[in-house]
């Protein structure tokens, strides 16, 4: 069910998104050098690699780490970055994701390949049994602002409550939480 569901509403959202995403490629591509689409290596199910699009927010020089290890990201960000990034319009390619099967609309958000504490945790917990998420438990409750081995426990209470219903509650919470744009450092 939790696949079929993802896959209608990431038809729908992706109808429902395609003029705005339009545009954003339009902007990005006229405020900045470089591709529309930044293409992210990140850690799926079982430990498993795949490619995560985002709308580029940063410059292409910028280091493949996570922004929160940059010593000064700011400066890595695009004229229209901060605004992607505030409001997580930078994350909509990630409807593809969904619909090709590599992420879930809830589930762990995905680590960056080279997260290895991250990974490390989460397959001591089991969490890295299931699929990736444009959102998750950890995402409502901290987000960016979260330490790992914190995320870590979201994750693993994700695993052990995960429900349709309980899936409905994060993406409603994820939209309120967007909306109000709790917990985006950067």
């Amino acid at each position: 069910m939790k696949r079929v569901f993802d896959i209608i509403l990431s038809i729908i959202l992706s109808g429902v998104f395609s003029l705005p995403m339009l545009l954003i490629a339009l902007l990005v591509k006229l405020t900045s050098k470089g591709p529309v689409l930044y293409w992210s290596d990140r850690v799926g199910i079982d430990n498993s690699n795949f490619r995560m699009p985002k709308f580029r927010t940063m410059r292409i020089d910028t280091p493949a780490v996570a922004t929160h290890l940059l010593e000064s990201p700011d400066d890595y960000l695009t004229p229209i970055g901060p605004f992607l990034r505030k409001f997580s319009l930078d994350e909509l390619p990630q409807l593809w994701s969904v619909l090709w099967g590599d992420m879930s609309f809830v589930g762990p958000r995905p680590a960056l390949f080279n997260q290895h504490d991250l990974t490390a945790l989460r397959t001591e917990r089991g969490v890295h049994a299931l699929m990736p998420g444009i959102t998750g438990w950890a995402q409502i409750n901290g987000r960016d602002d979260l330490p790992i081995p914190i995320k870590v426990e979201y994750d693993a209470q994700y695993l052990m409550k995960r429900s349709f219903l309980f899936d409905l509650k994060i993406v409603v919470m994820t939209v309120l939480k967007v909306m109000k744009r709790e917990g985006v450092t950067h």
